[in-house]
């Protein structure tokens, strides 16, 4: 098994290196991806991600997990997992509250409600329903909301070829009719291994922007696939989805 920080470096690495998350060292975060190794100073670069930190101390927490930086608690996060499911509304609602409600002012009571109608503390929850993007959609703004939450999200998809350091991969992209995201029809695009990762033709692997994280196992896949389409539920029927924060791809806000 991949150690859990080893594994939330591999995730966690394509959005920091674009600028959008955590601290100024990417490449600190990029060789301990690639090393495969751990340490203090990995944990602290961990704890650096703002975005995503604050979920694995809930899973954590919840599930009486000592680490949040164990394999089950990351996994949990990026991919998915029945730890998710021992999260209550209520507890995920006061999470979010702690950390979200001076900034969304009025929407507060917006955000609660998806907690309370099947959110989760999953990385794909935090980009659908905490991030603006829906709420852009829902306004008229189509071409970049829908690239960034279609790239953002964790996604998964056949490995098609492996050759010179580039990765082909199959998957199904976001698709926006006007009302709802769903899934899309498949599609072929060309990413690149994050740093440790290896992935063969044949694989199903977990993407994130345009990188290859980890290769999936079926379980994993089934849990991505599940906690992909439960969230895209929970935003979907929403009364008032996002806009409900001021930041996202573009800060150092996201995870």
């Amino acid at each position: 098994m991949i150690p859990g920080p080893v594994l939330f470096a591999r995730f966690a690495y394509p959005p920091n290196l674009l600028g959008y998350c955590g601290p100024d060292d990417s490449a600190a975060v990029g060789d301990y991806a690639g090393a495969g190794t751990t340490d203090r100073g990995l944990t602290e670069l961990a704890g650096r991600f703002s975005g995503a930190w604050p979920y694995l101390q809930l899973i954590a927490a919840a599930t009486r997990i000592a680490d949040p930086l164990d394999a089950r608690v990351v996994g949990s996060y990026w991919i998915g997992g029945p730890l998710l499911e021992r999260i209550g509304p209520s507890l995920l609602a006061a999470h979010l509250a702690e950390r979200f409600e001076r900034r969304v002012g009025g929407h507060w009571a917006d955000l609660a409600s998806l907690a309370g109608s099947g959110a989760r503390a999953h990385h794909n929850f935090h980009v659908f329903g905490v991030y603006p993007w829906v709420g852009l959609l829902r306004s008229g703004f189509s071409e970049e909301p829908l690239r960034v939450l279609d790239r953002c999200r964790i996604r998964w998809g056949r490995v098609m070829t492996v050759a010179g350091g580039a990765v082909t991969v199959r998957s199904r992209s976001l698709a926006w009719d006007g009302r709802v995201l769903r899934l899309g029809e498949p599609r072929t695009e060309v990413t690149r291994p994050a740093p440790g990762v290896r992935v063969r033709e044949g694989d199903v692997a977990a993407l994130h922007w345009d990188w290859v994280c980890h290769r999936l196992s079926p379980y994993s896949v089934s849990m991505l696939r599940h906690y992909t389409l439960s969230q895209l539920r929970v935003v979907n029927t929403a009364a008032r989805p996002a806009p409900l924060l001021d930041r996202g791809p573009g800060t150092r806000a996201l995870s």
